[in-house]
């Protein structure tokens, strides 16, 4: 079992060479986002979570800094930040730097991969509320696993384990990336066919998963940099960011469907 922060000190190491010489120059943090734009006029964004600063006056002390000052300097937030918020602000930065090959990606709904058939048992960690009644459509057997107890009850941790260990297909929230929570949720399944990490937080770098059984990255890409942005400024959420994002599918080379 790989240890927590593994998948995020290889994504800082794969990028090492693309953050050269690469300025932000633009850098919002929302309610529900962090969305950084650099000077090549790329931008990237990742999940801001519950709780994830100190309540008080300084919440980020380097505000009023950021712009202008060197992209690698917000990458290694990946690894040696102590707090979400920061660690959402290296996504960003990673997100920016990141542009998947054009011909290894699909933009269709993630679950249409999945073929899931009567009876199989999904685990989903974080809620992905439009995705719900889709997947019990199929006649498939929805468990989620969610640690927010405002948006879900809370699962115990005999009842995540035991969803997790007898699940036939993953879907895996990005946020747990930020959250160093990755790890040990990977190291918590049985054998699923077929694992997803899914959401716009997703680092679209395949081989930084290459020991892991994430068969399917599902994330996006800032089609309108200035208009995301905005929207991250005055409050927006997904529904708000959708028409000016592209959501892809990177599919892994040992997927089985």
């Amino acid at each position: 079992m790989i240890t927590a922060g593994t998948v995020l000190k290889r994504l800082d190491e794969q990028l090492a060479g693309l953050v050269e010489n690469r300025k932000i120059a633009d850098l919002r943090i929302g309610l529900s986002y962090v969305g950084i734009k650099l000077d090549n006029g790329f931008a990237g964004l990742a999940a801001v979570l519950p709780g994830s600063s100190a309540r008080g006056c300084t919440v980020l002390k380097e505000a009023g800094t950021y712009v202008g000052s060197a992209a690698s300097e917000t990458l290694k937030y990946l690894v040696n930040a102590k707090d979400t918020l920061r660690r959402a602000i290296g996504m960003a930065t990673a997100n920016a730097l990141v542009l998947p090959e054009s011909g290894k990606t699909e933009d269709r709904e993630a679950t249409t991969y999945l073929n899931l058939q009567p009876g199989e048992k999904v685990a989903m960690v974080g809620l992905f509320a439009p995705l719900v009644e889709r997947i019990r459509s199929t006649g498939a057997i929805l468990t989620v696993v969610e640690k927010n107890p405002e948006r879900l009850e809370v699962l115990s941790a005999e009842e995540k384990q035991k969803a997790l260990k007898d699940c036939d297909v993953a879907i895996i929230t990005a946020t747990t990336l930020l959250n160093n929570t990755f790890e040990e949720t990977i190291g918590l399944l049985g054998r699923p066919r077929s694992v997803v990490l899914m959401g716009p937080s997703t680092p679209l770098v395949p081989d930084i998963f290459h020991d892991t059984p994430v068969t399917h990255l599902g994330g996006s890409i800032v089609a309108d940099a200035a208009k995301a942005l905005q929207i991250i400024s005055e409050g927006g959420g997904t529904p708000a960011l959708r028409p000016y994002l592209r959501f892809v599918n990177v599919l892994l080379n040992r997927v089985r469907f």
